[in-house]
Order: structure tokens, then sequence, then C-alpha cells
């Protein structure tokens, strides 16, 4: 009778030592799990700030570039990044040129994302004369620029700030438009930028110049994009514009 009790008792205790082993094994493997999920999670989110990031085109001030509906994927790297929580800045490959389309923080609006494209450098003089740009004297060829009002010019009170940049000073009655301003001259360590939709845009024209640390990157592709759907209309699924993926931007 001993012998069959000692038998019971040992044959329980493996059964527990193999539960026990088995819930170890079981923590470790789901420790193991939220480990690489943490892991991977904080690679995402280096990656997104510093690297590579999504974003959506809201409005039409790109329009003939970037359509509303368009996502994009946006080179954060190529201008230099900031590691997160830290003051360390990545060394960029590349400065931002003319002709780039840029992401960059707006000086009135800080918090937001525009893209628009960068037409001035430092020490450049931008001129515009009945909607064609003029870049230190010469006209530019800009055969991404859009213009679709024909309805006139007209005097618009936010741009009364070019008249502290203009090349010969303030002149008497200097009242600049969209289609007609300037000359300015762009200062030391700012950026002017113009959206390709030249009649819908809300740019440098009228909030002025942008710093170099607020260009966060540079478009690069379309990865997805679709029709927005109009008020009356009541689909749910929106109109995928196929051949806008993978488009690349320039």
């Amino acid at each position: 009778m001993r012998d069959v009790e000692g038998g019971a008792s040992r044959v329980t205790e493996m059964l527990r030592s193999d539960g026990r082993s088995r819930r170890a094994r079981l923590g470790q493997g789901l420790g193991d799990w939220l480990k690489s999920i943490a892991i991977a999670f904080g690679l995402f989110l280096l990656i997104r700030a510093t690297v590579v990031e999504a974003f959506k085109i809201p409005t039409s001030s790109m329009e003939g570039t970037l359509l509303v509906g368009d996502f994009l994927l946006v080179n954060k790297a190529v201008y230099g990044a900031k590691i997160p929580g830290t003051e360390i800045d990545l060394p960029a490959f590349a400065e931002p040129e003319r002709g780039d389309v840029i992401v960059f923080h707006p000086p009135h609006e800080p918090e937001k994302n525009y893209v628009k494209r960068l037409v001035g450098l430092p020490s450049d003089t931008l001129e515009m004369r009945d909607k064609q740009l003029f870049l230190n004297g010469a006209p530019v060829w800009e055969p991404y620029a859009r213009h679709v009002d024909d309805a006139g010019d007209a005097v618009h009170p936010d741009m009364e700030w070019q008249s502290h940049h203009l090349i010969a000073g303030p002149p008497r009655g200097y009242h600049p438009t969209r289609d007609n301003w300037g000359p300015i001259v762009v200062p030391d360590g700012r950026y002017f930028v113009l959206g390709d939709n030249r009649d819908n845009s809300e740019d440098s024209r009228y909030w002025g110049f942008v710093t170099r640390d607020q260009i966060r990157g540079r478009p690069w592709v379309v990865y997805y994009s679709y029709i927005p759907a109009r008020p009356s209309e009541s689909s749910a699924l929106p109109a995928v514009r196929w051949s806008r993926l993978g488009t690349v931007i320039r």
C-alpha cells in the first residue's frame, strides 16, 4: 500500500513539475514576444521621426503636381533630422535646392505641415510680373506652375510684410498683389516657397520666409490616392486613382 501511495505521490509531483515548467516556458515566450513588440514599436517611432513619414494632401495648392487625396511618403533624412527626445541632429544628405518640393512647418502655423515648392534660396532676388516669376532678374521656366484664374489681380493686405525686404527699400505706394510683387531679397538662412497652383495657394507671398530648421523633408512617392467624395455623394468607398500609385514626386 505504501508503495502504491508513494508511486502516486511521485506521479503527482512530476505532473506539478511539468506544469510549472510549461508555465515558465509560456511566461518566457510571452515576455520575449512583448519585448519584440516593444523593440519593433520603438524602431517604428525612430524611423518615423528620422527617416520616412506618411502625409496626406488636404488642399489644392500644389494641384498639377499633387492632388487632394494623395498620400505621400516623405524622406525626412535627406535634409537631416533630430533624434526624438534629444538635441542630436543627424547629418543631412543634401541641402534644399531650388525646385525641390518640400514639407515644412510654416512660420504662422508651426504645428502644421505644408507642402510647397522651393523657389528662392538665401540672397536670391525674387519678383513676379503678371504671374511670371523672375529670379535674379531672369524669368524662370516653370513647367509645373499652373494658372487657372483669369478674373484679375487684387491687392492683398497680408503681403505688406514684403516692403521690409525690397531690394531698393520700400517705395511710396508699394501694394503687392498675388500676381505682381517684388523685387525682394531672401535673407540669410531663409527660403521662399510657392504652391504650384499659383492662383490658389497660401504661400510665402502672404506669410513670409521659411527657416532652415522648419524644413522637415522632401516628398518621395505617392503610395495611395483617392478622389474625395463631394458633399452630395453618399458612396462609402472612395474612388482610387490607380494611375497615381507609385508616382515619384518632382
